[in-house]
């Protein structure tokens, strides 16, 4: 990692991830090493001990809770059921470490998502309800996973449930995920959008009809 830190990237990431006096990351650090870089990092160091990458997500520097991330991932992958579930609780035992967009949106389906396939997902609804603006989006990119698999129910109803959040970042998730729903099932989106477009966060809205005919998209903003 040291070997590829880079000072002038870091400070751009500093800005980009917002993380300034009362912004949403304050005070994370970064060394500047880019994502193709930590994915080939991922893959070379994919057979460290469970412990191991657990302590690395606990890192306080950006980049090493993205690598430990991407380990977790490797190893799910290709784990028993028995692991699998070891380290989707390690994920949800661990949501204070994975807090900016980035770490959330790079794992959230791969190893939530994936491990409730078949399973109960009730645990998606607290993580919507949660004080924790991570859990939140986790809750929703969760979802991702259904969504590929053309199952659209809890993401429809978890955006209901996070309508009325007021963090930006979870008005884009949500609106993100309703778009990838209407690439499937236009009807489906649009359903949702006829009830509550009048009523959304404008970004959120902005988000979910950003691939709509100009027309169309026009009408729902003009909040027909």
């Amino acid at each position: 990692m040291r070997r590829h830190q880079d000072k002038k990237k870091a400070e751009v990431l500093r800005g980009f991830f917002k993380t300034g006096i009362g912004e949403y990351a304050e005070g994370d650090v970064f060394l500047g090493v880019t994502v193709p870089v930590l994915r080939k990092l991922a893959r070379e160091f994919k057979d460290i001990e469970l412990k191991s990458a657990v302590e690395l997500l606990r890192s306080s520097i950006h980049e090493e809770r993205l690598l430990a991330l991407l380990i977790l991932i490797l190893k799910y992958r290709v784990s028993s059921e028995k692991d699998k579930k070891k380290i989707y609780r390690i994920y949800l035992g661990n949501t204070r470490y994975i807090n900016n967009w980035d770490l959330v949106d790079v794992t959230a389906k791969h190893i939530v998502g994936d491990y409730l396939r078949d399973k109960d997902r009730s645990v998606l609804y607290e993580l919507a309800r949660s004080p924790l603006l991570w859990d939140r989006r986790i809750a929703i990119l969760s979802t991702f996973h259904f969504i590929e698999n053309c199952q659209f129910e809890d993401t429809i109803k978890i955006a209901e449930l996070l309508l009325s959040d007021r963090h930006d970042l979870i008005h884009k998730a949500v609106g993100w995920m309703l778009r990838e729903v209407g690439k499937r099932n236009l009807e489906r989106e649009e359903n949702f959008l006829k009830v509550h477009h009048k009523s959304m966060p404008r970004t959120m809205l902005r988000y979910a009809i950003e691939k709509f005919p100009e027309s169309k998209r026009r009408r729902y903003l003009n909040k027909i």
